[in-house]
């Protein structure tokens, strides 16, 4: 899997990309039908998938990855590095998505393992992300991977019940 920084040029995403991006957004329905990120999940537009990301771009502590396999766009995370929540330490997955005609061949492991490794290396003892109630198949993802319920709360930007996850990173070591 080759995983690489989404980088914008000019402040612009290149057509194949968003092409690529869209498309991988709008596999994933059942998920947004759940979320209400987009307003009909079953038409997720190029220039909506451009906004969405623009506005994870915006913050600097924000950082978009692509995965790809054999060429392929087969997933993206979005990590935050600070929460604004300035009493909690610990950077955060925001989105881990993969291609939902690809689940369960390995990619959101691969992906979700080279996000942790990262934050290792950095130095952060831990790794948060929260998960809508409504969608237990992302929760049985992540506490497989280890993560582990420490709360229930309502997310910050759309006030959406959600069960926030933590995982404890052992130190880096070469």
């Amino acid at each position: 899997m080759l995983i690489e920084q989404l980088s914008p040029k000019d402040g612009a995403l290149p057509g194949e990309l968003l092409t690529e991006l869209t498309a991988l957004y709008a596999s994933n329905r059942e998920f947004h039908a759940l979320s209400g990120d987009f307003p009909d999940p079953d038409d997720i537009r190029p220039e909506q998938v451009a906004v969405a990301l623009a506005d994870e771009l915006a913050n600097p502590d924000t950082e978009v990855l692509l995965a790809r396999s054999e060429g392929r766009l087969v997933a993206i995370a979005i990590t935050l590095a600070h929460h604004p929540d300035p009493a909690d330490p610990d950077p955060w997955i925001g989105l881990l998505m993969v291609d939902a005609s690809l689940h369960g061949q390995g990619h959101g492991r691969r992906l979700a393992t080279h996000v942790e490794n990262h934050f290792r290396k950095s130095g952060h003892p831990a790794l948060r992300l929260a998960v809508l109630q409504n969608n237990p198949r992302a929760l049985t993802f992540w506490t497989t991977l280890g993560y582990k319920v420490i709360a229930h709360r309502p997310d910050l930007q759309h006030n959406r019940p959600c069960t926030v996850l933590r995982k404890e990173l052992p130190p880096w070591s070469e």
